[in-house]
């Protein structure tokens, strides 16, 4: 079976699995207090352009999520989020557990917009019962989003200007955040995230790590405390130079952005193909998960040989699919996709 249904079916990066290896029998002190983890941090910090800030490893992103959510909320607040949104669509009520609702609102290609937000802060402002109804504290993004789609830094700027009009956080979910920023269509770069967003996370597990999301804190308010949310929700990892580790080499010699590039390469040729083919596209996605509408019949055939999402029905015969390349998905796979996509379409032709 060859996988192309997300982006974490491989293991590791053979570089940090040399390193792991290299580092083996080192003793160091634990909870990410070593100095792989150190120099991890420094080297984030230089990548963001952002030495003040406090970075912290995190083995996964709904652990990120619920850790960062619930260090950043008072009590009484909630989480801005797009209807489609990860902490509202694929976390099974995590943030919820933690006490803080998530507060979806319409999805624009995936994404929310700087007016959404202003209008939903007024919304509950102007509401005489106001105090009795859930306060937005923070908006939730997804870079790239769940559709694959792409903030500019014309929006996001809009939104982090917006967000700190209304007095609410901005968070960025990275989990995908190299095959965002390394996409062509992208116009925004690693540091100026740092300056728009008050937190966002840098991800490792899709992104050629075995596993592990990098926090990054830009906004002074939140550091304080932070490490005690992480052991307090079952996060701090007494063994964390395994984080620090991984870390330190995808972000040695541009490793991170290169095999991030990798993964893009290859979904554009996927989606030239789809195109190549007329095929309708659900979503407009210029990073590592293209969404084609096909026929039922095709994915029967399909699925003998390649696992991918069905994302959506589209009508009585048709399917949006999700295919994701990943830093280590080879030519060869993806060719042997085209090729097959291309014989469901020529055994199409021959029915009608």
């Amino acid at each position: 079976m060859i996988r192309f249904d997300c982006d974490y079916t491989e293991g590791a990066h053979p570089r940090i699995l040399e390193r792991l290896m290299e580092t083996n029998l080192e003793q160091t002190c634990g909870y990410g207090l070593d100095d792989h983890c150190e120099n991890a941090r420094r080297l984030i910090q230089e990548a963001c352009g952002a030495p003040d800030a406090d970075v912290h490893f995190l083995v996964g992103g709904t652990q990120a999520n619920t850790i960062i959510i619930s260090a950043c909320l008072r009590p009484y607040q909630g989480v801005l989020s797009a209807d489609t949104g990860h902490i509202n669509a694929h976390e099974t009520g995590a943030i919820e557990a933690t006490g803080h609702k998530v507060l979806a609102l319409p999805n624009q290609d995936g994404k929310l917009c700087a007016e959404q937000i202003r209008q939903a802060w007024i919304s509950h402002i102007e509401d005489e019962t106001h105090e009795h109804i859930v306060q937005p504290g923070m908006v939730y993004l997804s870079l790239p989003s769940e559709s694959g789609t792409l903030y500019s830094k014309e929006e996001l700027t809009a939104i982090s200007q917006t967000a700190h009009e209304c007095g609410l956080l901005l968070f960025v979910d990275g989990a995908r955040l190299g095959y965002g920023l390394m996409s062509d269509h992208a116009d925004l770069t690693l540091k100026e995230l740092a300056q728009l967003c008050d937190v966002f996370y840098i991800g490792g597990t899709k992104v050629g790590a075995l596993f592990g999301e990098a926090v990054v804190i830009s906004n002074s308010n939140l550091k304080k405390d932070f490490r005690y949310m992480i052991k307090r929700h079952g996060g701090m990892l007494a063994k964390g130079r395994l984080l620090g580790i991984q870390f330190e080499t995808l972000f040695t010699d541009d490793l991170y952005w290169k095999i991030s590039r990798h993964a893009i390469d290859l979904a554009m040729q996927l989606k030239q193909a789809l195109e190549a083919m007329q095929i309708e596209m659900f979503a407009s996605s210029w990073t590592n998960q293209q969404f084609p509408i096909l026929p039922e019949s095709w994915l029967d055939d399909l699925s003998k040989k390649y696992a991918f999402s069905r994302w959506q029905k589209v009508d009585k015969d048709r399917w949006a699919v999700r295919f994701c390349t990943s830093w280590a998905t080879t030519e060869e796979n993806l060719n042997a996709l085209i090729h097959d996509l291309q014989r469901c379409q020529q055994k199409s032709c021959l029915k009608s």
